[in-house]
């Protein structure tokens, strides 16, 4: 524990927001117009940024516009995205256009926008340690060129996100070897490259092989992508899968046991981890009318086939696939490989003088319980709570990464930190029981209005 001996007076607050990703800014924008808590966010890159590297032309985000940082908390805000378009007169124009989802640049924007208004955010602030003291936490902070920073604070709320996932099959290439979440970057040097390869199954490989594919028309140019699922998977997006992200389903999840949530984890990925229905139709679109304008189409479409090693030949990369269904193995050469694999939780090194204080599972990884807090404090504990945002999809499943369940989780926050529900807390919102129905092998009572409350 820090023993302070320092006579400058740090500034102090109730909470204390390391990283500036959506769901720590909607958390900053919920509490802009509240007396209590008093707050700081603190975040290492210089102004806001989502997803720099995914912001390709006319793609959009995959949820609706109300999946914004705060109207599903409070809908009066001024925070909205409906009040980001009036404010930059598109409003109508939106209205207009009939597409539910924003452009994904626009989404980012709008972000901006939020982050512009609030006096509370601290950028170009690079977190390096955060330790406990007899009232919370000192959290220090460094600035390029500058002293190091010291804030105070009673409690943290994590933004600290995920970080790009790389296969350990994929450890032996050496030549081009993009990770999606930097693709923009190395755009234009990719399609100037014979043959360039995909790996992964979801929207950002499809985004990006869609990307490649359009760029490479007329030239000759080879783009494939290679997926070990058994086919191109569309987002499952019916009504009734929706309500998997629902409060509802985060307690039903967090409740079962480990090795259950984790073959759920294996199992789910494609509810909201697949292709947009749309994109898929365009690929093929594209493909035929390339094919029927040019009489062919250089490309590879490979499903049910696994990375499972590569290497440099000649300055080129050999590719080590294993076809599953078949079990049988074949390479691919390829001038430069995208990686769309993913994110993976972390623990970042800032963290190790609390690790003591935080509930980590055998692998090393954080967990929340039911106010997302991963602490080992006291429930009723003065100070010392520590809430994460994100990274914790192993409890909270496919909910924890969603941007509409950002502003769900952040009441809750709320509520678990004041006492009381400044903005209140759906429990229940699913038609559906997830588990054994309650008064199971009795005759089925009519539903209960659905109420709010916070549970822990």
């Amino acid at each position: 524990m820090r023993d302070r001996t320092d006579s400058r007076t740090p500034e102090r607050v109730d909470l204390l927001g390391v990283g500036l990703g959506p769901f720590n800014l909607g958390l900053a924008a919920l509490t802009e117009p509240l007396a209590a808590p008093s707050t700081a966010f603190v975040e290492a890159d210089a102004d806001f940024r989502w997803h720099p590297g995914m912001l390709i032309e006319g793609s959009t985000i995959q949820l609706p516009f109300m999946a914004d940082l705060v109207t599903l908390a409070d809908p009066t805000s001024p925070y909205s995205f409906l009040a980001y378009l009036k404010a930059c007169g598109r409003l109508y124009s939106f209205y207009i256009r009939e597409d539910l989802n924003p452009l994904r640049a626009e989404y980012e924007r709008y972000c901006r926008w939020v982050s512009d208004q609030l006096q509370t955010l601290h950028y170009g602030e690079r977190v390096v340690a955060v330790e406990r003291d007899a009232e919370g936490f000192v959290v220090t902070s460094e600035r390029d060129g500058g002293a190091p920073v010291e804030r105070l604070t009673r409690h943290l709320a994590l933004g600290i996100g995920t970080e790009p996932s790389y296969p350990a099959a994929a450890a032996g290439i050496t030549g081009t070897v993009v990770h999606s979440g930097h693709y923009l970057q190395r755009r234009d040097d990719l399609a100037e490259l014979d043959h360039v390869t995909v790996v992964g199954s979801g929207q950002s490989a499809a985004e990006i092989y869609h990307d490649l594919l359009q760029r490479a028309e007329g030239t000759g140019r080879h783009v494939a992508w290679v997926t070990r699922s058994p086919r191109f998977f569309p987002m499952e997006y019916t009504k009734l899968t929706l309500e998997m992200t629902s409060p509802d389903y985060a307690r039903y999840h967090r409740e079962l046991p480990e090795p259950v949530r984790a073959g759920l984890a294996r199992s789910q990925r494609h509810l909201y981890k697949g292709i947009s229905s749309e994109l898929v139709d365009a690929i093929y679109d594209t493909l035929y009318r390339i094919e029927v304008e040019q009489g062919g189409v250089a490309t590879t479409l490979a499903t049910s086939s696994e990375l499972r090693g590569g290497r440099d030949e000649d300055g080129r990369t050999v590719l080590d696939l294993h076809h599953l269904e078949q079990d049988r193995g074949y390479t691919l050469t390829t001038d430069a490989v995208v990686l769309s694999t993913g994110y993976t939780p972390r623990v970042p090194a800032m963290l190790d003088p609390v690790l003591g204080h935080l509930r980590r599972d055998e692998r090393g990884r954080l967990v929340t319980d039911a106010a997302f807090r991963v602490d080992l404090a006291e429930p009723d504990a003065p100070h010392g709570r520590v809430y994460m945002q994100n990274g914790d999809e192993h409890v909270h499943s496919l909910i924890a990464p969603d941007l509409g369940m950002g502003a769900w989780r952040n009441s809750v926050i709320l509520a678990d930190l004041l006492g009381e529900e400044i903005y209140p807390v759906e429990r229940r919102i699913a038609f559906q029981d997830f588990g054994v129905p309650a008064g199971a092998g009795a005759p089925a009572p009519a539903r209960p209005a659905r109420h709010l409350e916070v549970t822990r």
